[in-house]
């Protein structure tokens, strides 16, 4: 199967790892990813302003690249999956705005919302099947008690996200289970870390990630994954003291490709 892949300004630059990661996963599975030819910035944040059109081109031009092949978008970064999720759902639901996109953007083929979208979870949930990464596993986890942490991106406004529920998510708990480790929950999975605020109130911020740490800790986990970059280096650099591991690198041990791609 092959689908549109949008990496994501961190992905590409600050954690090249994490996109090779992604990329040897999906091979693994049977998934080959095309990404995206001249993709740009996604706006880093979804403005609710109705005339604010500019931020939101960027996004709109991956979705048409991805209806252009008739194939589904997929977004690793949980910032670029909000953006990008929450452009195409404004493109289906307002006309007026998509009108207004679809002047500013003259020359090209009108855009309405066509395209899917999903986050790098849903495509091993929904497409892939969370059974079919149980049967790849070739390095199991070994009953590891690790923590999910979802943070505020990814689950949403719920009524455009849609990806699980936004109280009480399991579909990284499922994948942890698939990867042959036990999940572990705990209060905080889903609360903010402070990442939007780390550069106003640093100190705000580093309350609301050690608040997390400490209660995942609490519950017994020996480790934290997640979905946003933005979250793991919050965590990291507020003092985490387990590991804090993006997803894509965990799946790619499990998977036994982050050792062929240590061993290049």
């Amino acid at each position: 199967m092959k689908v549109s892949y949008f990496p994501g300004c961190t992905l590409k630059n600050k954690a090249k790892e994490l996109d090779k990661y992604s990329y040897l996963c999906a091979e693994k599975l049977g998934v080959t990813l095309e990404e995206i030819e001249e993709w740009q910035c996604c706006g880093g944040v979804f403005s609710t302003a109705k005339d604010e059109i500019a931020s939101k081109l960027s996004s709109v031009r991956a979705l048409k690249a991805a209806k252009s092949k008739e194939q589904p978008l997929i977004t690793v970064c949980s910032g670029c999956h909000n953006v990008i999720k929450q452009t195409n759902y404004v493109m289906q639901n307002d006309k007026e705005f998509a009108d207004k996109v679809n002047k500013y953007m003259a020359e090209e083929e009108a855009y309405n919302g066509e395209a899917e979208v999903y986050n790098y979870l849903e495509l091993l949930r929904d497409v892939v099947g969370f059974d079919k990464v149980k049967e790849a596993v070739t390095n199991p986890l070994g009953g590891k008690k690790i923590a999910a942490y979802y943070g505020c991106l990814l689950l949403r406004p719920n009524s455009v996200m849609k990806m699980d529920d936004p109280e009480n998510p399991k579909i990284m708990e499922d994948l942890i289970s698939a990867m042959g480790a036990e999940p572990v929950i705990y209060a905080n999975r889903n609360e903010c870390c402070g990442g939007y605020i780390a550069l106003e109130d640093p100190k705000a911020a580093e309350k609301r990630s050690n608040d997390i740490i400490r209660n995942a800790k609490a519950m017994g986990a020996e480790m934290i994954i997640t979905a946003c970059p933005l979250c793991k280096y919050n965590l990291v650099k507020n003092g985490a003291d387990i590991p804090v591991v993006y997803f894509t690198e965990l799946l790619a041990e499990a998977l036994g490709v982050k050792e062929e791609k240590d061993g290049e």
